[in-house]
């Protein structure tokens, strides 16, 4: 599944994630989904702890209803 938590690793003494070029990240908004970012990335909660993850675009859960938070499982879509 993408954005498995198990492709991120928590790590407190790593910097800042940077693209190659040193460029900015490209985040793409949805109306009632994830927000979709070009990855690596590097997160930190707010207990302070980093996770990060080297996939090339990773989807950040914007409702909270994900069980693997700070990654989306698609949990924010309707139950048909």
């Amino acid at each position: 599944m993408p954005n498995d938590p198990c492709d991120a690793v928590a790590d407190d003494s790593a910097g800042p994630a940077q693209d190659a070029a040193g460029g900015a990240r490209r985040i793409s908004m949805q109306r009632r989904g994830p927000l979709l970012v070009e990855g690596p990335v590097e997160i930190e909660l707010e207990d302070g702890s980093t996770v990060r993850s080297d996939r090339f675009r990773v989807a950040l859960c914007t409702c909270r209803r994900s069980r693997r938070y700070p990654w989306c499982d698609t949990s924010h879509r309707r139950k048909a």
